[in-house]
């Protein structure tokens, strides 16, 4: 992992040399609709109240559980017994990207979802709250924060949220055989180089022209950085989307020119 040294360079480089995020000189259609429609619509959407009362109830909750970790870990909270508060501090979308997750699933009209990484649910709610009432099926590895993700759904009555816990290594397997394909994938459950291209590779017989994968924190160490070039060159996919906490990717096959795009967000 980064220091917050070098990623805050990281940043200030991304900031100066990324698009303005206004669509000015994207040469792109598709792009630059993404960025009109999508990245700076401005509309708050009903749910957003009730899921960040959520969040906000979260971030007070003294109680104190016990976390088996099997992703990355956490340098910031390197101890099994944590309280709730400091684990959505640290884990937890923040509003702005959680958000722009609705707002993709939403306007992509994405019907079948599949996150890796519930944490404590926030963005699991998100994404099962578009209009299209999509299945959402998500991924949690400690059983302790999967509880409380679980009483998260069922006090805001998300039914067509399916809550996954275990290692993924025993998850994966069956989510993969329940599904016919992936509209959008959201990993943000290890942020080691190998697993995620192993996801990534997972899930490519599920995608179509449509589907979009979302990789969390692709600046977050230089193994992250690696996988995220890998991705982008793979043949299948067409064009990505760096918005250097996530990266956006897309299979569409009317896309005859590779693209890779980072814009200020």
């Amino acid at each position: 992992m980064y220091t917050r040294f070098q990623l805050a360079k990281k940043y200030i480089n991304y900031y100066f040399s990324a698009s303005n995020g206004k669509g000015h000189g994207i040469h792109s259609p598709f792009v630059y609709d993404f960025i009109i429609h999508v990245l700076n619509d401005k509309n708050k959407y009903a749910c957003y109240k009730d899921i960040e009362k959520k969040r906000k109830e979260l971030l007070s909750n003294e109680n104190v559980i016990e976390v088996e970790d099997f992703g990355a870990g956490s340098t910031v909270l390197p101890f099994k017994q944590r309280r709730i508060k400091d684990i959505a501090a640290s884990s937890l979308k923040p509003r702005k990207f959680a958000q722009l997750l609705y707002r993709i699933a939403q306007y992509y009209n994405t019907q079948t979802i599949v996150e890796l990484g519930t944490s404590l649910g926030i963005t699991s709610m998100y994404l099962a709250s578009t209009k299209q009432k999509p299945a959402v099926y998500t991924l949690e590895g400690a059983p302790a924060i999967a509880q409380i993700a679980s009483n998260n759904f069922k006090n805001a009555n998300l039914n067509n949220l399916y809550l996954a816990t275990g290692s993924f290594e025993k998850t994966l397997p069956d989510i993969l055989r329940k599904i016919e394909k992936a509209d959008l994938l959201f990993i943000d459950g290890n942020h080691r180089k190998t697993a995620t291209l192993e996801y990534f590779e997972m899930f490519l017989s599920k995608k179509n022209d449509q589907s979009i994968f979302i990789f969390d924190d692709i600046h977050w160490s230089k193994e992250m950085e690696e996988a995220w070039h890998t991705i982008q060159q793979h043949s299948a996919v067409t064009l990505t989307i760096d918005l250097f906490f996530i990266g956006l990717v897309f299979f569409k096959k009317d896309f005859k020119i590779k693209q890779h795009f980072t814009i200020r967000f």
